[in-house]
């Protein structure tokens, strides 16, 4: 027996020891993480503008370009490590790293009872997050907890109610890794019905500063100043809602207050949830799961890497916090929330492989708010895109950053090592989730058709030299974060920038039919080289002859033509396509980072390999990479907290139950080993319908369209399946869908030959 109740949320029976199991909240603007101890009640409060100044928000691309063609000569000429002298001697600048703002605590005043360290949890303690409504909740002995970010009202919002609460409610701002020189003042002050907390941060050496601010409601009871918080005795409730803001100067604690709603928290989580469930609710995995296992919570259900209950709610897990940190930007690498101001690689957003992965869910899984988010971030740098394009490369256009911190999308990143100045993909490869959404919801940002004339404008000043075939050769390039065997990291014809260059060349052409340079660029385009197939059988990462491969790797930029380009597949070029799978099938996993697993799974699912993609889920699932708070880690035995793998999941699930194109819409082409049955609904393709995917044990399945503009589509299933006959028309003709009629398909096992 099955329960088909779709996840809703998870649970824990203790409260958070470490900030990484805290639960999440968050409206895209602020989060918060909840430990949810009813005696030390701590709420990391974050935003997403929170930057520390390191000295890199001013530092703008070096001029290089007039370097450009010696080095083009040099590496033409065969000398493989001359890309190392572009750029050389110039220090590695990283981004100003994110940093949290300080926690709300709510603790027992002096003199009232309280659980020692090291004591019992309470009976009938439990914390659970509800992923529908956002809502955390801690329960304890009477007293109750919730805490969530609001959406409609832009707040935290907290309410604690129990019978006679006697608490000090204070803002901290000692958090682990914050600066030694970080000025910081508090004040608190009464007001009627409650009080008012301040907090004021200055940066060390920077004339920027953040201030947090929390107003307090209670009903009933008293409340005093204690210090430089407040206290509360006999209360029956409290209601703190708190703001972070980032600036320079002073800041008017009084003005914000008064900006906070007036209603109650009843009222304000009916506003925030209209907006969030409604945005969560859109799609839904739900597996054919063992009811006992479904009811364990998070750390329990964690070590059944196998369980169909675990993958269910790790999908529903990662919906929820992609959505919760996706507002003013994306999520960062760390997603919008750390309770250490020492976050890895900055808790940037890292764009040559870890932010695509992220948000590679968003338009197929129905999240228009993750799609606007990553939007806001790429149209909000192009003119440091400019910048980069015109002071390295001399060129009209634009060029990505592989690291921002939101702020500044300047290329700042120079390393012999890592030489990411040299990656010139990085503008197509970002513009490629919001072409995706342009195709799902059928309707085109002017924004991004001239985002995608930059990017043609930067390969027709950029590709200026051939090679000895005659072809256009793409001098410097770089495959991100691989070097060839034989050679330095700088190089010639990396197939990514194939890939790119091919793919926004076109891209600009077809959005501008009529404009008067589409010509020219498909003539460019027709001219890039062509990809390589090695000794190996393998699609090579540098078509340049000569090169050689250095296959264990976590990146795995070579394969951008088949996922999430589609330019491979085994439906229009399957001799291609059998190459790219032998590249997948070299390509290790070097030092298990979640991103590399995750990005394998989703090249397997459009090469129809259930196996590997079951393989890369299992590496993650098995390999402790959750923290209890389901977020994720960049390594295994959660090393590192870092949300590429949560994020990640839920699109590579996707990717094995369904992948569409404009014209084309794939079924089951490679269902993970733990979805032995179950139901995807709300998922949108590419050609304007939404799909709704029942798919059993016995092999079976049975997909309806809802189509929302009139299309003509192939319909293709994974090897194990056919269609049944007249859901499709004649065998091979295609599907023709009206706007406004559901259509049904049905799948059946394909029968052995013989």
């Amino acid at each position: 027996m099955t329960d088909r109740t779709p996840v809703g949320g998870t649970w824990e029976p203790r409260p958070a020891a470490r900030w990484e199991d805290a639960f999440l909240a968050g409206n895209g603007r602020h989060g918060a993480m909840v430990l949810g101890d009813p005696v030390d009640d701590r709420v990391v409060v974050n935003h997403h503008s929170l930057v520390r100044p390191n000295g890199s928000e001013n530092v703008r691309p070096p001029e290089l370009a007039d370097r450009l063609g010696r080095v083009q000569s040099a590496l033409l000429a065969g000398d493989t490590a001359a890309a190392e002298r572009f750029g050389e001697g110039r220090p590695l600048v990283w981004v100003q790293p994110f940093h949290p703002a300080f926690r709300t605590r709510i603790t027992p005043a002096p003199g009232t009872a309280s659980r020692a360290d090291g004591e019992p949890v309470p009976p009938g303690y439990r914390r659970s997050v509800d992923f529908a409504t956002g809502e955390v909740t801690a329960v304890s002995e009477g007293r109750r907890s919730r805490v969530f970010v609001s959406r409609a009202d832009d707040v935290v919002v907290q309410h604690v109610s129990g019978p006679g609460l006697a608490v000090d409610v204070a803002l901290d701002p000692a958090l682990p890794g914050a600066p030694p020189r970080l000025g910081v003042g508090r004040g608190a002050v009464l007001t009627p019905g409650g009080g008012r907390l301040t907090l004021r941060a200055a940066y060390p050496d920077s004339a920027l500063s953040y201030t947090g601010v929390s107003v307090l409601r209670v009903d009933g009871g008293r409340v005093s100043v204690a210090g430089e918080g407040l206290r509360v005795e006999g209360a029956r409730s409290l209601l703190l809602l708190t703001r972070v803001r980032r600036h320079t100067g002073e800041a008017d604690p009084a003005a914000e207050c008064a900006a906070l709603p007036a209603d109650g928290y009843e009222e304000l989580l009916e506003r925030h949830v209209a907006l969030h469930r409604t945005a969560f609710e859109r799609a839904r995995l739900t597996l054919d799961a063992d009811p006992a296992e479904r009811a364990l919570p998070g750390s329990a259900l964690l070590r059944l890497p196998d369980s169909p209950a675990l993958l269910e709610r790790l999908f529903a897990a990662g919906r929820y916090h992609l959505l919760s940190s996706s507002g003013m930007l994306p999520p960062r690498l760390t997603g919008l929330w750390t309770g250490d101001w020492d976050t890895a690689w900055s808790g940037a957003f890292t764009t040559n492989a870890n932010l695509n992965l992220q948000v590679a869910s968003a338009a197929a899984g129905a999240l228009p708010e993750v799609s606007e988010a990553h939007a806001a971030l790429v149209y909000g740098q192009l003119a440091d895109w400019r910048d980069n394009a015109r002071a390295v490369f001399g060129a009209r256009g634009v060029v990505a950053p592989s690291h921002t911190d939101g702020e500044s999308g300047h290329t700042r990143h120079y390393q012999r090592a890592y030489p990411l100045h040299l990656w010139t993909a990085g503008a197509d490869w970002l513009l490629e989730p919001l072409l995706a959404y342009a195709q799902t919801c059928g309707v085109t940002d002017p924004r991004l058709v001239g985002a995608l004339h930059e990017v043609a404008l930067f390969y027709e000043d950029f590709l200026s030299r051939t090679g000895p075939d005659g072809r256009v050769a793409i001098v410097p390039s770089y495959s991100p974060e691989n070097r060839p065997a034989n050679a330095s990291w700088g190089t010639v014809n990396a197939t990514m920038d194939i890939a790119a260059a091919r793919h926004a060349l076109l891209a600009s052409a077809e959005r501008s039919p009529t404009h008067p340079d589409s010509a020219r660029r498909r003539e460019l385009a027709g001219r890039l080289p062509e990809y390589r197939v090695n000794e190996d059988g393998a699609l090579a990462e540098w078509a340049w002859p000569g090169l050689a491969e250095t296959y264990d790797h976590r990146h795995l930029s070579h394969l951008y033509p088949v996922w999430p380009l589609d330019e491979i597949n085994p439906y229009d070029t399957p001799e291609l396509a059998a190459a790219a799978h032998r590249a997948l099938e070299l390509r290790g996993s070097e030092n298990d980072s979640a991103h590399g697993h995750l990005h394998q799974a989703l090249v397997a699912a459009r090469l129809r390999d259930g196996g590997r993609v079951s393989a890369a889920l299992r590496a993650v699932l098995a390999g402790d990479f959750f923290h209890d708070s389901l977020m994720s880690s960049h390594y295994p035995t959660r090393n590192v907290y870092n949300a590429d793998a949560a994020h990640a999941l839920p699109a590579a699930v996707i990717e094995s139950l369904v992948q569409s194109a404009p014209g084309r819409l794939v079924l089951l082409p490679a269902p993970p080993a733990n979805c032995p049955g179950g139901e995807l609904r709300g998922v949108r393709t590419r050609f304007g319908a939404s799909l709704d995917l029942r798919w059993r044990s016995d092999g079976s399945a049975t997909a309806v369209l809802h189509p929302t503009r009139d299309a003509r589509i192939d319909v293709r299933t994974g090897g194990h399946l056919t269609l049944a006959p007249a859901c499709a028309g004649p065998p091979g003709a295609p599907l023709e869908l009206t706007a406004g009629e559901d259509h049904v398909l049905e799948l059946r096992p394909r029968r052995p030959r013989g």
